[in-house]
């Protein structure tokens, strides 16, 4: 795996500040517009301890699981539940993507600290995802108020779910089944709780579509 820019370091020495760095649950966008739909091959693209992937491998899903901190991975591959039923894969994406086509592929806050292609790898995914299959992504919509000083004195933009459609130029062959944004309580530092928009952008591949 390649890491020129230093990303997997970064992440690494992040998971490492934590013996838990994220909640541990599966993220709600993930359990609203995946619990209906039937089981098949998943692609979950920054899984990070892997919430979201065991959540779909408990519902028949076959997982294919990629973060760029082998950190993360590590304390994923910990859960004893999980282990054998979902593949873990250490990998750059801004380098390198997995090969295959996939039922669903989910893009949960695919965002980060350290430079990331985020449109070209998610055009990268949406080819890889197969005649009928769904691309799902999450983001981020504002920074919010409690964030550390440097996220602010950046200008980091967070494109809305239709500035986000618009750029990947997926083409006629993509059903869009949600594009927009909303609000939800993100906890912070010492307890406190505010509000964060994310956004939300559900596609269904045509099942007339070309397979790559």
């Amino acid at each position: 795996m390649t890491d020129a820019n230093g990303t997997a370091e970064h992440w690494d020495a992040r998971y490492g500040e934590h013996e838990q760095f994220w909640s541990g649950n599966p993220n709600t966008a993930l359990v609203e517009h995946v619990a209906q739909l039937p089981p098949g091959r998943a692609l979950d693209l920054g899984c990070g301890e892997g919430a979201d992937a065991i959540w779909l491998t408990e519902r028949g899903w076959q997982v294919t699981a990629v973060d760029v901190s082998g950190e993360a991975l590590r304390q994923a591959a910990e859960d004893a539940g999980a282990a054998g039923r979902i593949d873990w894969r250490r990998m750059d994406l801004a380098s390198e993507f997995p090969r295959g086509e996939f039922d669903l592929i989910s893009a949960q806050f695919l965002h980060s600290e350290v430079e990331l292609p985020r449109e070209e790898i998610l055009r990268t995914a949406a080819a890889a995802v197969v005649p009928g299959g769904v691309l799902l992504i999450e983001g981020h919509a504002n920074i919010p108020d409690w964030a550390p000083p440097q996220y602010h004195d950046h200008d980091v933009h967070l494109p809305s779910s239709r500035e986000l459609l618009e750029t990947l130029g997926l083409g006629e062959e993509w059903e869009v089944l949600v594009c927009g944004e909303h609000e939800r309580a993100q906890h912070g530092p010492d307890g406190y709780i505010g509000a964060r928009q994310d956004t939300t952008l559900k596609l269904r591949r045509s099942s007339a579509a070309r397979s790559r």
